[in-house]
């Protein structure tokens, strides 16, 4: 009887301060996703469909599913169609969303290193005034990158109730992942893009960023990342969620399905011919062995790797061999970091400042002989931090990562067998954006630091300890 009581209060309570906030907020997030949608010229009567579409999503409260449209909005819209602020609007609306309607169903929380956050937020400040030379990096970097990176992952750690809704996120980010593979193979084997934007198309023909090595024949694939080490980087990172899916499941047409999704990310990834992005999977499948839940879990993950590498040289010989004479010319990265090295050296505390424009202009008194032509940014993630926000900004960041992935790791070691290997497929999948970060500007880029942070917020909630307790209890 208590408890029908307690029921119905806390239905009382979910009626009395919910709706509002919730339609409120639910209203805002629809009129972003109809601004979103609007950028594809599409009529006004397909915006407010897709508009309503987040708004019942939001009051279903399937926040997973609007995550995942976040990072899909993050990388089409505010990065390929240069509409930078999208994302975060929606994020922060989604975050508002889940404040004002939690419940102990519905729980909220808050993101473990608070302090840590603060210095960041707050040492960030002036590298970005500093570096604001232009509209696009002034919303790229502090906005996104720096208060994006909070933001992104405190919704994280909100979604992730239990591992059934972490479950359900990497699925959908999978399904993102095929999508965008589908594309890059198309656009590598007919030479078509499509949904692509006329002045991205101008601008990608008076650049030689699809080509690869004069001696080497062949084209890499961008796809909505423009960049065909990006594109390699996101395959790199979202390889692992399904690996993780495949292993962890026991239904065989979920297996099949699941492999059909890495079969796909494969190749797209191997159209992108990007050798720091191949260097990152390789640990990563090394890191994902370690953290696979079971020991055959271990020779199960093993068998597919071995399986899948015969069937890429197979079917892909011109392509491999193609990668491998890419991998053994020499690459101009080292120069780019001996440059940002001399930044670091010369501005330690403060940096040159965050943007792409301001390192452009900045960077060339200290341009090392090895870089053969300026560069907008140091092709290293730790370095962009050291060079253009200074040291503290960097060590900041540094201990951010390594405080979360150990939060991630200890969520890990008190899951049971049968969810360590879908947290293992997260960490693998952030460890390999970490390594990947070393020869691109992957954590420095907005929409793989959104998906990042995304998937560390889920790895390191508070509220998985908090269930995987009760469940003990209960039990």
């Amino acid at each position: 009887m208590i408890k029908s009581n307690e029921w119905s209060w806390e239905g009382v309570r979910e009626s009395i301060f919910a709706p509002w906030p919730l339609l409120m907020l639910a209203a805002g997030i629809a009129l972003v996703a109809g601004m979103a949608l609007g950028v594809f010229k599409a009529s006004l009567a397909v915006a407010i469909v897709g508009g309503l579409f987040i708004v019942i999503l939001v009051i279903l409260r399937r926040e997973e599913v609007v995550a995942v449209v976040i990072i899909a909005v993050h990388l089409y819209v505010d990065w390929y169609l240069a509409q930078a602020g999208v994302a975060l609007i929606m994020a922060f609306a989604l975050l508002m969303v889940c404040f004002f309607s939690q419940s102990p169903r519905r729980p909220w929380t808050e993101p473990r290193g608070l302090a840590l956050w603060a210095a960041f937020l707050i040492l960030a400040i002036f590298p970005a005034i500093q570096g604001a030379l232009t509209v696009h990096d002034t919303l790229i970097y502090y906005p996104n990158i720096v208060f994006g990176a909070f933001i992104i992952y405190w919704l994280g750690t909100v979604i992730a109730r239990d591992t059934a809704h972490i479950r359900r996120l990497f699925q959908l980010l999978s399904i993102i992942a095929v999508l965008v593979a589908v594309h890059t193979i198309l656009q590598n084997v007919t030479g078509k893009f499509l949904f692509g934007d006329a002045s991205v198309d101008a601008y990608l023909a008076g650049t030689s960023n699809r080509l690869l090595d004069a001696n080497l024949a062949a084209s890499r694939s961008g796809s909505f990342f423009i960049d065909p080490n990006w594109n390699g980087t996101f395959f790199a990172v979202m390889l692992f969620l399904p690996l993780g899916l495949f292993v962890e499941s026991a239904s065989f047409l979920k297996k099949f399905f699941y492999l059909a999704e890495m079969l796909l990310i494969l190749p797209a990834l191997l159209f992108t011919y990007s050798n720091g992005a191949w260097i990152a999977v390789c640990c990563g499948l090394v890191i994902f062995l370690v953290f696979a839940g079971r020991t055959r879990d271990r020779f199960q993950s093993a068998f597919f790797i071995v399986i899948a590498v015969l069937a890429m040289v197979t079917l892909f010989p011109g392509q491999i061999a193609l990668q491998l004479q890419h991998a053994m010319q020499s690459d101009d990265r080292v120069g780019a970091w001996m440059t940002g090295l001399r930044i670091i050296y010369a501005f330690p505390l403060t940096g040159i400042g965050m943007g792409h424009r301001a390192y452009l202009l900045r960077s060339e008194p200290y341009r090392a002989l090895a870089q053969d032509v300026p560069l907008d940014h140091p092709h290293n993630s730790y370095l962009e931090w050291g060079a253009m926000a200074g040291l503290p900004v960097l060590l900041t960041f540094v201990a951010l990562l390594t405080f979360t992935l150990w939060l991630a790791l200890r969520n890990w070691a008190r899951a049971d067998a049968s969810s360590r290997t879908l947290l293992g497929a997260g960490i693998a999948a952030v460890m390999t954006l970490t390594i990947n970060s070393w020869t691109i500007n992957g954590w420095t880029f907005p929409a793989l630091a959104a998906l990042g942070w995304l998937i560390l917020g889920c790895l390191s909630s508070p509220l998985l300890a908090k269930n995987r307790a009760s469940q003990v209890e209960h039990c």
